[in-house]
């Protein structure tokens, strides 16, 4: 593309290969940026470069690991937007029922990766560059049985403000989902889903759940305005109401 608001402009996207972060992706290709996927999982890898087309690119990485984030990043050179979407189902059950090692885990991906990629990712980034993170609306409102969802949400959220101000004139942001249709809910049957999405879709203002590509344009949003930093976009549909 010879136009886009990120013409010229290269973005990498942590988490790119499926569900929010490959909507983030494919806008950022129809706004003229150069992009570049990254995951643990090389065939869907593949599948989301065959998706995203010629002008993407795709490397593997294992965000759990501190020194390989390291090195892909002293790889890349200069870029100038760092997106991080990686994340996998947080449990969601009675602090009682709480598993503490797979909570541990959740905190590894969502905010330790999160952190490390904005640690090595920094240094990178070009003047203007920004930096967007992702939680979730149950930071704000939590329910019963979402302490392990709310928390490393809040957490996420924090780290987001305090790396806004230690990293000016690098923007950081983060961006903060209800209820969407994407791979995150893929341990559940098909029939689940549905009946879930349908029933959430009702209580909301909009009158449905959302999809990745109405939760990539906040991204795209936060990416291209200057003036916007150490700010929780909520893209909820009127959850929060």
């Amino acid at each position: 593309m010879s136009s886009g608001r990120l013409h010229g402009q290269s973005v990498i996207v942590l988490g790119g290969s499926s569900g929010i972060g490959l909507a983030v992706a494919r806008e950022a290709l129809r706004e003229g940026a150069q992009v570049l996927i990254a995951s643990s999982n090389w065939p869907r890898i593949e599948q989301a470069l065959s998706y995203l087309g010629n002008r993407a690119g795709g490397c593997v990485l294992d965000l759990l690991d501190d020194a390989a984030i390291a090195r892909f990043f002293a790889a890349r050179g200069a870029f100038d937007h760092l997106v991080y979407t990686a994340g996998d189902t947080l449990q969601l059950a009675p602090l009682a029922e709480t598993d503490l090692i797979h909570a541990r885990s959740a905190y590894d991906l969502r905010y330790w990766s999160a952190l490390s990629a904005a640690k090595h990712g920094a240094r990178q980034l070009n003047p203007g560059g920004s930096i967007t993170f992702t939680s979730g609306i149950a930071a704000a409102r939590p329910r019963p049985g979402w302490t392990l969802a709310a928390s490393v949400c809040g957490a996420t959220e924090a780290m987001t403000r305090a790396l806004a101000m230690e990293l000016a004139p690098v923007r950081v942001n983060v961006v903060s989902p209800g209820l969407v249709a994407t791979r995150l809910w893929q341990r559940m049957t098909p029939e689940q889903r549905q009946q879930m999405y349908a029933e959430a879709g009702d209580t909301l203002p909009v009158g449905r759940v959302g999809s990745a590509e109405d939760v990539a344009a906040a991204y795209l949003f936060l990416m291209t305005s200057g003036y916007a930093t150490g700010q929780t976009h909520v893209v909820d549909g009127g959850a929060l109401l």
